[in-house]
């Protein structure tokens, strides 16, 4: 598995640990050092099953500073994907890759159901 993530964020520690304490063997991939791929995002987009509004980290300091909010609801998934490929911390994490699903945000129930 991948384990997508940015070491200063608080959640993303929390789901390190739970990962950790339940025996899941996974790569780590800092965010900020090595943002996803216009590719990735799409194949991992794809594969979520999720609205594309869940990759954003909305709560973020520059999705706020780039006033996104207003403006996503005008881009189509295309437009938004290279956005997310532009800078990692735009991106909600952590994110979990398998060969089979995405996991986007830490919800311990959710990461206990599918794992």
């Amino acid at each position: 598995m991948l384990y997508v993530c940015y070491p200063k964020c608080s959640t993303c520690g929390k789901a390190q640990k739970w990962l950790d304490d339940n025996g899941v063997v996974y790569e780590t991939r800092n965010i900020k050092e090595n943002n996803p791929t216009y590719e990735e995002l799409k194949e991992w987009y794809e594969k979520s099953g999720l609205p594309l509004k869940k990759f954003f980290n909305t709560s973020g300091n520059l999705y706020k500073s780039m006033n996104l909010k207003d403006k996503l609801p005008d881009m189509d998934e295309d437009e938004q994907l290279r956005l997310l490929s532009t800078d990692g911390m735009l991106v909600k994490r952590p994110i979990l890759v398998s060969e089979n699903t995405v996991l986007v945000g830490f919800r311990e129930k959710e990461w206990e159901n599918i794992l």
